[in-house]
C-alpha cells in the first residue's frame, strides 16, 4: 500500500472517511514526516503539533456520523467535511490564528496572527487540519527562501541548492513529505518555482478568483491582480478540488469576483492547441530543462493535441514592464513597508552597512527605491509595454495551454540567484496577463534534481491546465519523494 506520507489529501480524506485511517494516524505520520526532514530542509517557520494532535481525534469523532457542521449533504461518510482529518501547511506570510506572520522580517518577530486568512479558514472548515507555518524570503521579495529570522530553507532533494521562493518553506514541506498540500501565494512565481525546484504541483490561479486577504505584507493597489493565492501540492488530483474551497469573494478583496470553476474531467486533449515558446529568456533554457518539456508536448501529442511552437522575443524586455506595473498598482514601498514595522527610514549608508537586519535582496530592493522612480511619459511607456505583452501571451495561448519552464535552470546552489534579473521572466509573464499557470513536475534529473514544466490556460480556464496536470502526472509518475 502507499504510504500515509505519499497519498493524496483526496485519498487521505477518503480513508479518515471510510474509517480505515484515524486522522490521528494520518497527522502523527505527517509530524513525524517534518521532525524527520526538519534538521535538512528547516521548511517549519514555527509548528502547532501541540494543537493539531488533539484537533484529530476530535475530527475523527464525526466518522460514522456526519458533524454538526457539514461541507455537504446527506448522511454518513459523504456528508463530512470533505478534507476530514487532512493536514496541511500555511506560507508564514499568510494569516493562520494565533501563528507567526512576519514574512522573515526581524522587526515583527512578536506578531501573531489575530485571525486566520479566509483560504486557510475555509481550508480550516473544509476539515483540513494545520500543521504549522512555512518559511518565505524576508518580506517575500526573494526567489531564496533565507531571512534573519528563520534561516535558511534547503531543497529536500540537495541542501547544497535552495527550495525557491518566496514560498520556499511550502515547497519543501511539501516535496519532503511532510504536508499533503499547502496553501501559498505568487506575485512573480513564488508558488510555481518552489514547486519546480521540490518536485511537486502547484497551481496559480486566474486573477480575481482567490481572496488575498489576510496577507503580510498586503497588496492593497491593482497589483493584486498579479498576486495569486493557490495551493502547493504532491498530487495533481488535490489541485482542483483544493481551488473549490478556497476561491470566491471573501468580502474583502474588492478584485475578486465569483467565477464558474470548469471541471478537468470535460477537456479532451484530441485537438486541444499546445503552444511553445522558443527563444524567449535571456538565458537560454537548460538542455535537461527543454528535454523535459519535451517529453510532456509528446505525451500530449500522443493524446492528440495539436503542436505549435512559436517566438515570443518581447519577453527579453519583459523584465522592467513587469516592474513598473508592479510599482504603479502596489499602493505602498518597501520602505513605508519597513517604517510601518517601526524601523528607522533606510539611507545608502545603512544599507552599505554589514551584518544589519535585512538579506541582501531586501537591502537591493530599497535601495532601488531611493533611486529616481520613472514617472509621467516613462511610466505610461512601460505600463503600455506590460499591457502588449499580457495581451501578446494571451492571445498566443487562446483556448489551449502553453508550456514553458518556470525558470530556466533547476534549483540553484544557495546564493547564486541575486543580481540574475532573468530569474523573473519566465514565471513572472503569467502573473502580469492574470492568467492560471500550473507547475507539474517531471521527474528528476541525472544529478537527482526535479524537473519539470508550468502550464498555462486563458484567464478562468483553471481546470485546463489541471487537466493537463493530471494526464503528465499519469504518463509520467508527478512527484518523486526524496530519500
Amino acid at each position: 500500500m502507499t504510504p500515509i506520507v505519499e497519498r493524496s489529501a483526496l485519498a487521505l480524506a477518503a480513508s479518515i472517511r471510510r474509517g480505515e485511517l484515524s486522522a490521528r494516524e494520518v497527522v502523527d505520520a505527517h509530524i513525524a514526516r517534518h521532525q524527520l526532514w526538519a534538521p535538512r530542509t528547516t521548511a517549519l517557520a514555527a509548528d502547532r503539533f501541540y494543537r493539531a494532535r488533539p484537533a484529530a481525534p476530535a475530527a475523527h469523532a464525526g466518522v460514522g456520523g456526519a458533524p454538526a457542521a457539514t461541507t455537504t449533504t446527506g448522511a454518513g461518510p459523504d456528508a463530512l467535511p470533505p478534507l476530514l482529518g487532512v493536514p496541511f501547511t500555511v506560507k508564514e506570510s499568510i494569516a493562520l490564528r494565533g501563528m507567526p506572520n512576519s514574512a522573515g522580517l526581524l522587526a515583527r518577530r512578536p506578531i501573531r496572527a489575530d485571525a486566520s486568512a479566509p483560504v486557510v479558514q475555509r481550508l480550516i472548515d473544509a476539515g483540513a487540519i494545520p500543521l504549522g507555518v512555512t518559511n518565505t524570503s524576508e518580506l517575500t521579495l526573494w526567489i531564496e527562501s533565507a531571512n534573519h529570522l528563520y534561516g535558511r530553507t534547503r531543497n529536500p532533494y540537495a541542501p547544497t541548492r535552495t527550495a525557491g521562493g518566496s514560498s520556499g518553506g511550502e515547497g519543501a514541506a511539501v516535496g519532503c513529505g511532510g504536508s499533503p498540500f499547502g496553501v501559498a501565494a505568487d506575485i512573480a512565481g513564488s508558488i510555481r518555482i518552489p514547486a519546480l525546484f521540490c518536485g511537486v504541483f502547484g497551481h496559480k490561479p486566474s486573477a480575481g478568483l482567490v481572496p488575498n486577504t489576510g496577507m503580510y505584507p498586503p497588496t492593497p493597489g491593482e497589483a493584486g491582480r498579479m498576486l495569486g493565492t493557490g495551493p502547493i501540492a504532491r498530487r495533481a488530483e488535490d489541485l482542483m478540488p483544493l481551488l473549490r474551497v478556497i476561491a470566491g469573494p471573501d468580502g474583502v478583496d474588492t478584485l475578486v469576483r465569483d467565477q464558474q470553476l470548469g471541471d478537468p474531467a470535460s477537456v479532451s486533449f484530441e485537438g486541444l492547441h499546445v503552444v511553445t515558446v522558443e527563444d524567449s529568456s535571456l538565458l537560454p533554457i537548460s538542455q535537461e530543462l527543454r528535454d523535459a518539456r519535451e517529453r510532456a508536448v509528446g505525451a500530449l501529442a500522443a493524446a492528440g493535441a495539436r503542436i505549435e511552437r512559436i517566438e515570443l522575443r518581447s519577453w527579453r524586455r519583459a523584465l522592467l514592464p513587469f516592474l513598473a506595473t508592479l510599482q504603479a498598482g502596489a499602493g505602498q514601498t518597501t520602505i513605508a513597508l519597513l517604517s510601518a514595522a517601526g524601523l528607522p527610514e533606510p539611507t545608502v549608508r545603512s544599507l552599505l552597512r554589514r551584518g544589519g537586519p535585512h538579506t541582501l535582496p531586501t537591502r537591493l530592493t530599497v535601495a532601488a527605491e531611493l533611486l529616481p522612480q520613472l514617472e509621467g511619459r516613462a511610466l505610461e511607456r512601460e505600463l503600455a509595454a506590460g499591457r502588449a505583452l499580457a495581451a501578446e501571451l494571451t492571445e498566443a495561448i487562446g483556448d489551449g495551454v502553453m508550456l514553458h519552464p518556470a525558470q530556466p535552470r533547476v534549483a540553484p546552489r544557495h546564493g547564486r540567484t541575486v543580481g540574475r534579473p532573468w530569474l523573473f521572466t519566465p514565471a513572472a509573464m503569467f502573473n502580469l496577463a492574470g492568467l492560471p499557470a500550473t507547475e507539474v513536475p517531471l521527474g528528476l534529473s541525472a544529478d537527482g534534481l526535479p524537473l519539470g514544466v508550468q502550464v498555462a490556460a486563458g484567464a478562468g480556464r483553471d481546470h485546463v491546465s489541471i487537466a493537463v496536470a493530471l494526464e503528465l502526472e499519469r504518463v509520467f509518475g508527478g512527484w518523486s519523494p526524496p530519500t
